[in-house]
């Protein structure tokens, strides 16, 4: 009888044990903290690559156009400024001028995605990281017959500086859906081609309202900037 029971104590330890270890097992999470860390930073790399729209995808440097280079310079001299001085507010004003100018580009494509269709796809159809690469794409050179289209048609893009190399990809997906021809019809419609003078007071009235909100946020200290320009290296 004392065998017995001594028998059904071992088995009956032994099944807590299993059940315990596998609750343990069950409250461990699936990724560890430094996985989950990565996955943030590459995560973060990704919205400051479409925060800063480089004109060239598969330029490291961030340097092949003036433009680019411009940007990148602002953003490391900023790096090397005291946040909060005088100094760094009028870098982050002048980033962010150029970041709007290139948000306003962006904007108008996404306006006329959707206006096609693409409601739910239009942020990823516009979406160029700095991996993209030309030997992937389908349809190249309709892709910046179109792409020269658009930049002689249309008002889209500025007409004394050559289009960003970027769009270039997202043609090339739109040639893949069967949708350019629509798309480049649609925006001869809603961005005609104007004068360049035109161009020049429309586009000051358009971002003078934001170069003037951000300098009244950063002169009361309500600077709401990411710190995309303060990171070792490169921005993408």
């Amino acid at each position: 009888m004392a065998a017995t029971f001594k028998k059904l104590c071992i088995r009956f330890c032994c099944c807590c044990c299993c059940e315990d270890e596998e609750e343990e097992d069950e409250k461990r999470p699936l990724l560890s903290h430094d996985t989950l860390e990565y996955f943030d930073r590459e995560a973060k790399k990704r919205r400051d690559q479409e925060t800063n729209l480089w004109n060239e995808p598969g330029d490291p440097s961030h340097s092949e156009r003036d433009d680019d280079r411009t940007l990148y310079n602002l953003l490391q001299s900023r790096a090397q400024t005291q946040r909060g001085s005088q100094g760094y507010r009028r870098l982050s004003i002048d980033i962010e001028a150029m970041r709007d100018m290139r948000r306003e580009v962006r904007d108008k494509w996404k306006m006329i995605l959707e206006n096609l269709g693409f409601m739910a796809e239009a942020e990823s159809l516009l979406t160029v990281s700095a991996t993209a690469s030309y030997d992937r794409m389908r349809n190249a050179a309709v892709a910046r017959s179109l792409l020269q289209t658009l930049h002689t048609e249309t008002s889209i893009f500025k007409r004394n500086e050559s289009p960003p190399e970027r769009y270039l990809f997202i043609l090339d997906r739109l040639i893949y859906l069967d949708a350019a021809e629509d798309f480049v019809a649609k925006a001869r419609r809603f961005y005609p081609p104007r004068d360049d003078d035109d161009e020049e007071e429309n586009t000051s009235l358009i971002n003078l309202p934001l170069l003037l909100s951000r300098m009244n946020q950063n002169i009361s200290g309500g600077e709401d900037e990411d710190d995309e320009g303060e990171t070792t290296g490169p921005e993408e």
